[in-house]
C-alpha cells in the first residue's frame, strides 16, 4: 500500500485484518508500505490491528523495485494485492488502477480460500 495514514490503505489494512480471523492458522497477511516501522507500528496500535504484519520497504525500495510497484516519482508503492502459494508463487495479483478506490476483497479472499 502507499501508506497506511491514507483512507483507502486504512480501510483495506483493517478489512484484511477481519478477514484473517476467518482464513485460518496458515494465512499470513502482510502489509508492506513505505511508512517507516515507528509510523506502522503506531497506525497498527491505534486502529487495533493485530492480524496483519507490517513490513516498511521505505529504507531500500527493494520490495516496489522488484516486484514491479514502486510509482518512482512519488516513491510510494502503487495499491496492490498478492496472494502467494506457500512455495511463495503469486497465485492472483490485482495492481488497483486508481490510488483512491479499494481492491476486489472477494477475488483476493477466494483466492487464498482456493489455497488453503
Amino acid at each position: 500500500v502507499p501508506s497506511l495514514d491514507t483512507p483507502v490503505c486504512d480501510m483495506e489494512t483493517r478489512r484484511f485484518n477481519r478477514e484473517a480471523a476467518g482464513l485460518g492458522p496458515d494465512v499470513v497477511i502482510l502489509t508492506i508500505s513505505m511508512d517507516l516501522p515507528f509510523a506502522q507500528k503506531r497506525w497498527c496500535g491505534a486502529a487495533g490491528v493485530d492480524r496483519v504484519i507490517t513490513l516498511s520497504d521505505h529504507k531500500t525500495a527493494g520490495f516496489g523495485t522488484e516486484y514491479g510497484i514502486l510509482m518512482k516519482e512519488s516513491r510510494l508503492l502503487a495499491m496492490t494485492v498478492f496472494v502467494t502459494d506457500k512455495s511463495g508463487v503469486i497465485r492472483h495479483i490485482e495492481i488497483v488502477k486508481e490510488i483512491g478506490e479499494e481492491p476486489d476483497y472477494s477475488a483476493a479472499i477466494n483466492a487464498v480460500k482456493g489455497l488453503v
